[in-house]
């Protein structure tokens, strides 16, 4: 997509919900409080929705939604009339009893329609996205490199940590959260409230799969948002997707497992932690789909990872009927580990649901709260095989006896109360208000140049026509103040050079600037 085309998809108006991951665009003419109802029904009956859960203020599911607040109070009046719901005055509306659950063949969940009807495409947009970036840290270097031997050949292993330690005016590096926004009221308020009722006994050696608490509010949040249903027991708690990765390492390679294929262009970051692992990491390309399964087969790879709700860095959304053919895949033996990393930002597009709402036993699913609120949290999950839990539990024990429990009954607290669904509406404002001035900066300075990735996540990957290395680009920019990634970073397989641009931890004068400075250089290399 061009950036013209860019800008205006930022000004698109997404009648959608993460709650549930509903759409208004499936409700019929008239009967939008029926279907909202029925919707909320199968929710509980599914286990989407337990009884305790809360449920949106109807003002802001109405604003989510694009309709107005009293279809939203109708269908909430009907499940109270029918017993299942209470309104509370501060407590807003919750579950209090849950309808039987219809047999399988009933339940309209759109992610099960995706494989009984081919016809269902809910899930097709190509868009672009953020990118990973949680290797291991070693000490910073005492000297920063100069911007020419830090782009020069291949990215070692500590690349995004000279990055990061490299000085600039302006950092468009993908991956960076705003921690500016990190809520730290909701955050000490949460955390007095754990403290004052905490007994003492909690403050022990915990469980190295992490608190009940945290994996209870995990599984609501997951089924609330991304259309997962699990038990508490099916999750381990890490220190993030980079602890996932290592600690998943030696047990695919006990189950025989020895190459992790991954999508091209993909994250170099989780490249670099699976071959750290000693897994091999055989390339799969892309098209406007999704990873290309014929391709994947053919790598005879037993395990693929992939983002499949935001691709990185392209921001592909896999189609339903990709989601099929992988299906088949993994039921011929394969397994899949969903990467997750930032399905949550999106502005222009509806919600995806998550591969393993299909793939329950042969997917690997990956979460963390590091784009959400802060890397520094070291907080993540994974819901992994039955097969390789216990292996997986015994791993995590002998690494570090499990997460520091108070953060993890803090961040409880923070999704069962609300305020983390809060933190992400509020982001979401800032977000879009950054990338749309990002995209007009590109179309101003960067004419020609292409834009992939605006409908959601933290970055967009530009790609220009010019004769001139990503490299040699990057390299160029951060001469002049200027932190960014080259696409080729990102590459195993040649294609077009490109950047990939981070916009959501900068301020909207300083994107400006910094798109200014990149399409000077440019020029100037041209």
């Amino acid at each position: 997509m061009t950036p013209t085309t860019a800008a205006g998809r930022g000004n698109t108006v997404v009648r959608g919900s993460d709650f549930l991951l509903l759409d208004i665009g499936d409700a019929p003419v008239g009967g939008k409080a029926d279907w909202l109802a029925e919707r909320l029904r199968e929710a509980m009956a599914d286990g989407r929705l337990t009884v305790g859960s809360s449920l949106p203020a109807t003002r802001v599911l109405a604003a989510e939604l694009r309709v107005s607040r009293g279809v939203i109070v109708e269908a909430y009046r009907r499940l109270t009339e029918d017993g299942h719901l209470e309104g509370r005055r501060r407590g807003g509306t919750t579950v209090v009893a849950v309808p039987a659950a219809p047999s399988v063949g009933f339940l309209r969940n759109p992610t099960v329609e995706v494989l009984r009807n081919p016809t269902v495409e809910v899930l097709r947009n190509p868009a672009v996205e953020v990118l990973r970036n949680e290797p291991p840290r070693p000490a910073a270097p005492p000297h920063p490199p100069a911007a020419g031997t830090l782009f020069d050949g291949a990215p070692g292993v500590d690349v995004f940590d000279l990055l990061r330690a490299a000085p600039a005016r302006v950092d468009l590096t993908p991956g960076r959260p705003d921690l500016t926004a990190f809520p730290r009221a909701a955050w000490l308020k949460a955390e007095r409230a754990v403290l004052t009722g905490l007994p003492a006994d909690t403050l022990g050696y915990g469980d190295p799969r992490g608190t009940p608490q945290l994996r209870r509010a995990i599984t609501d949040w997951l089924a609330r948002t991304r259309g997962i249903r699990a038990d508490p027991d099916e999750v381990v708690v890490l220190a993030g997707t980079s602890q996932a990765l290592s600690l998943l390492a030696p047990v695919l390679r006990a189950d025989g497992i020895d190459a992790v294929a991954v999508e091209d262009p993909g994250s170099l970051g989780i490249r670099q932690h699976l071959r750290h692992g000693n897994l091999a990491t055989p390339p799969v390309p892309l098209d406007e789909d999704g990873v290309r399964v014929a391709a994947l087969r053919a790598t005879g790879a037993r395990a693929v990872l992939l983002t499949p709700a935001h691709q990185f860095p392209t921001g592909v959304v896999m189609s339903g009927e990709r989601r099929r053919e992988l299906l088949r895949w993994a039921r011929d033996g394969g397994l899949i580990l969903e990467d997750d990393y930032d399905a949550e930002h999106r502005y222009d597009r509806p919600p995806v649901p998550a591969l393993r709402t299909l793939l329950a036993d042969h997917g690997c699913y990956l979460g963390s709260v590091s784009k959400l609120l802060a890397p520094a949290l070291r907080i993540g999950w994974v819901i992994p095989p039955r097969r390789h839990r216990d292996a997986l539990i015994d791993l995590k024990r002998f690494t570090d006896l499990g997460n520091a429990v108070l953060p993890q009954l803090v961040l409880a607290r923070l999704m069962a109360s609300g305020d983390l669904e809060r933190q992400l509406r509020l982001l979401r404002v800032r977000h879009r208000r950054r990338r749309d001035a990002m995209i007009k900066a590109v179309v101003e300075h960067l004419p020609g140049a292409v834009v992939r990735g605006a409908a959601a996540g933290l970055h967009l990957t530009v790609t220009y026509e010019a004769d001139v290395p990503d490299t040699v680009l990057a390299a160029a920019a951060l001469a002049r103040g200027v932190k960014c990634h080259p696409l080729s970073w990102h590459r195993q397989l040649p294609g077009p050079p490109g950047l990939v641009l981070g916009y959501a931890a900068t301020p909207v004068a300083v994107l400006t600037e910094g798109v200014e400075a990149l399409g000077q250089a440019l020029r100037e290399l041209s």
